[in-house]
Parts: structure tokens; sequence; C-alpha cells
């Protein structure tokens, strides 16, 4: 998946999305998010705190990392829930529209796993090696493999394959879209996979990985995001307060068992 696929759909839209003068006409909040960990969590928020705060919310559901972006910028949504500040600053930046961080969740640490190998010095020469093709993440992967002795990387804040210094096994790298990384197992020795894809395919990150992001002090927190002229909105705030609550924080840990960590 490459933002840069959307870029012209976010310029055609986001002129509308300014004249359509703010928050939504209806009282329902619409948020956009991943199926797997965000709508489980948005859907426990629907069903069993919204009341409190008189909070309707619609729960939809997005399967790749560009449409809840896009949707948001064109006014279908009033917030989404599946990316981090790193991907947002660069969805930003590129398309040049005006959305905004609201607050951080949970971390879905990112995983390396095979079918091919039971650890990582298993590993053979040239083993070829998925990684998301989308700048954030692919950076994220490539950190992975560097915290692990697998490469060294050159000193950029957001390095690429072509920011690859020593590569002692020559890792082939295979760029994918991230939504497409469980099923590339079957044809590579390793993927690098993105927490939420990974618990959708059936795969225990605590346990099914050869190497884990470390959640302490990772800036790669999922969190709610918004269109700026909605920031100060009620709706947006009392949603806020609810996934930061500690019966969310509960319910994160007793349903994920370490696989999604709350922030």
């Amino acid at each position: 998946m490459r933002i840069k696929a959307a870029l012209i759909a976010v310029a055609l839209t986001v002129l509308s999305a300014c004249s359509s003068g703010g928050a939504s006409a209806s009282d329902t909040l619409k948020v956009g998010v991943s199926p797997v960990p965000h709508a489980q969590i948005l859907k426990y928020v629907a069903d069993n705190l919204a009341s409190q705060k008189g909070l309707k919310i619609e729960v939809v559901e997005f399967t790749d990392y560009v449409q809840p972006n896009t949707a948001l910028v064109d006014g279908s949504l009033d917030a989404n829930y599946f990316q981090t500040v790193p991907y947002l600053e660069t969805f930003t930046k590129e398309s040049g529209a005006k959305v905004e961080w609201v607050e951080p969740v949970h971390v879905e640490p990112l995983g390396l796993y095979s079918k091919k190998a039971k650890k990582l010095d298993e590993l053979p020469q040239n083993a070829k090696v998925a990684v998301a093709n989308d700048a954030t993440n692919e950076a994220r992967g490539l950190k992975l493999l560097e915290a692990n002795g697998l490469i060294k990387l050159k000193a950029v804040d957001q390095p690429t394959t072509r920011d690859v210094a020593e590569n002692p096994k020559n890792l082939q790298f295979v760029p994918l879209e991230a939504a497409q990384l469980p099923r590339s197992l079957e044809d590579t020795d390793a993927s690098v996979i993105n927490g939420n894809y990974a618990i959708d395919a059936g795969l225990k990150p605590a346990t099914d990985s050869l190497a884990l992001e470390k959640a302490e002090g990772n800036p790669n927190a999922n969190g709610l995001v918004t269109r700026t002229e909605l920031k100060g909105d009620k709706r947006i705030r009392d949603l806020a307060e609810l996934l930061g609550s500690q019966q969310v924080k509960d319910y994160i840990k007793q349903t994920f068992n370490g696989s999604v960590i709350p922030v």
C-alpha cells in the first residue's frame, strides 16, 4: 500500500470536506477502524461505555490503511482509529490534509514471523523477507530487523531497504501491502507483519513471532484522529476519554493477552 496512491483522491475531496462546515449533521459519530483489534475495542466502547456520555458511535471497518484517512478527509467519517503518529505525519505531509492526532490508545508490537524457521538463527542465507511497502511500516520493520542483529542501517530517521548498510545473511527484501503480509508467509522465509494483521490471521504475536517490537517507549501507539475543525467537538473529546479509560485498558489486557498493549 502506498499513501501516494490516494493523494489525488485527497486533493479532490479536501475542498468538499472543508466546505461541509465542520461537525456532522448527525449526532452519531462515524469512526473508521481496522477490523482487529480496533473495531473490537471500539465496539466494546459503543456497547458498554458510550451511553455514559450520551454518545452514539457508528463503527465503519476498513481492511487497508489508505481509505480510513481519505474517508475522514472527504467527510464520510468524523474520526478514525487505526494509525500511528509517524504514519499520520507522513500522510499529512504528502497530502496536505487537515487532520490531527487526538489521543493514543494502544500499541500493537510489530513482529517477524516465519513458517520455515523457528528461531532467528535458522533464517538461511539469501532468505526472502517480506516488509510493508508504505514508508512508515517499512521503516519500523527494518528497525526491528536491526534491533535483532539481522541487518545494520544507515543513520536516517525513516530508513528504506536502500539504507541497509550491512546485511550478513544477504536478506532479499520483498515489499508488499501491509494487509498482504500474513499471506506472504507461504512464499517467503519470513515476513514482518503489523500486529493487527497478525492477530486477524490467527497469529499470536507474544508467542508466535521470531522477534517482536518492545512496547516500552514505543512511539508507534495507535490512536484517535479527526479533522482539524472537529478536534474540539464534544463527541470527539468524550470518545477520547472513553478510549483512555481504565475499563478499556482492562478490556484490552483481558482480550488480547499481551498481543495488544494499552498505552
